[in-house]
C-alpha cells in the first residue's frame, strides 16, 4: 500500500467519525483490520493524522471558515468534502509534503468520492488556506 492508498484510508475513517461522531480506539482497531492494515509505518501514519485531527479541530475548522466564499458556512459542506478538507489542511500545516502535493491529492479524493463540484471547491478553500497561511 502506497502513500496515496494510506491517505485514502484515512480519508475513509475521518468520513466514518463525520458519520459516525466520536468513534473510538476499537473502531479504529476493527476499521484496520477491516482494510488490512498490517504494515506498521501505514497504522501509524493512520492514527497520527487521525488523531492529530482532532487534536487541532478548532484550528482547522477556523481555517476552513474563514476560507469559504461570503456566504458559505461549514454546515452547508458535505461530510465528505469536510472530511478530505480536514485530513489536507492537517496536511498543510503539520507535515513536510510539499503544498502541491497535498493539494493534487485532496483533489483527486474530492474527484473520486465528491460530487460534480467538490473538486473545484476543495482546490479552492485549499488555494486560498495555502496563500492564506503563506504556505511554500
Amino acid at each position: 500500500m502506497n502513500r496515496t492508498e494510506t491517505r485514502e484510508l484515512t480519508f475513509k475513517l475521518l468520513y466514518s467519525n463525520e458519520v459516525q461522531k466520536d468513534i473510538g480506539e476499537e473502531e479504529i482497531d476493527i476499521f484496520m483490520k477491516q482494510f488490512e492494515v498490517k504494515n506498521n509505518s501505514q497504522e501509524k501514519y493512520i492514527k497520527d493524522t487521525f488523531y492529530g485531527i482532532s487534536e487541532n479541530l478548532e484550528e482547522i475548522l477556523e481555517l476552513i471558515e474563514k476560507n469559504l466564499k461570503e456566504k458559505w458556512s461549514i454546515d452547508r459542506i458535505s461530510k465528505i468534502d469536510i472530511a478530505i478538507l480536514k485530513l489536507a489542511i492537517y496536511e498543510l500545516l503539520k507535515s513536510d509534503i510539499p503544498y502541491k502535493v497535498v493539494i493534487n491529492e485532496a483533489v483527486e479524493l474530492a474527484k473520486k468520492y465528491g460530487d460534480d463540484s467538490s473538486k473545484s471547491f476543495i482546490n479552492g478553500v485549499l488555494a486560498s488556506v495555502v496563500k492564506d497561511r503563506n504556505i511554500s
